[in-house]
């Protein structure tokens, strides 16, 4: 699998702020990058038990119903003292809404309730493309850090207002989207995509 130069990716999500951010990681290559949405393809039930299968299953319907390559990331938080939750339920927790100031708020609750002590968390990003065809191959990143309370900060999306990355201060939603490029979970999973010389120079 390899793309030349003025080929069509999709991005196999219909979360603006994620198309946004692989679609500036992407910027550098010769690429024409369209979101799911731009192409009216449903969203696959995301019935994997992985970040990993999650994104497998929603590359193949993307690439298969757009005939194109298609690029799905399946990404969240993992919060050691809940057991990894809320993990590959991260966007169910924000509700049909996307209501991520909710779910935010039902971390901190959630934690709260448990008494939790231990607020280190991980960011989780399998970034999966695929082929028509049905080639598939994978890429995943992590990114380790500790939750904050309340949100700070309104750049990124999602629980980036909460999550400070080791050996940072600010949260991810006060640092600016190119230095959060440069070393998040899905920074470090799309520099593995990147490696296997897929795209073109």
């Amino acid at each position: 699998m390899r793309f030349a130069p003025g080929d069509t990716l999709v991005i196999a999500s219909h979360n603006p702020g994620k198309v946004r951010e692989i679609r500036e990681m992407l910027a550098p290559f010769a690429l024409r990058v369209v979101g799911a949405d731009t192409l009216g393809l449903p969203e696959p039930e995301e019935t994997g038990e992985t970040f990993s299968e999650n994104a497998i299953l929603k590359a193949r319907a993307a690439a298969k119903a757009g005939r194109h390559v298609a690029l799905a990331d399946d990404s969240g938080l993992s919060i050691a003292a809940l057991d990894g939750a809320p993990g590959i339920f991260s966007a169910r927790w924000a509700g049909e809404k996307k209501d991520f100031r909710s779910a935010m708020t039902r971390v901190e609750q959630t934690l709260r309730a448990k008494q939790a002590t231990d607020f280190s968390a991980e960011f989780v990003c399998a970034l999966a493309l695929a082929s028509p065809e049905g080639e598939t191959r994978v890429f995943e990143g992590r990114i380790a850090g500790a939750l904050v309370f309340p949100p700070r900060g309104d750049k990124g999306f999602g629980y980036d207002p909460i999550f400070v990355a080791q050996g940072m201060r600010e949260t991810f939603g006060e640092i600016e989207p190119a230095a959060k490029h440069a070393m998040s979970h899905r920074a470090r999973a799309f520099e593995k995509l990147v490696a296997g010389d897929i795209f073109p120079r």
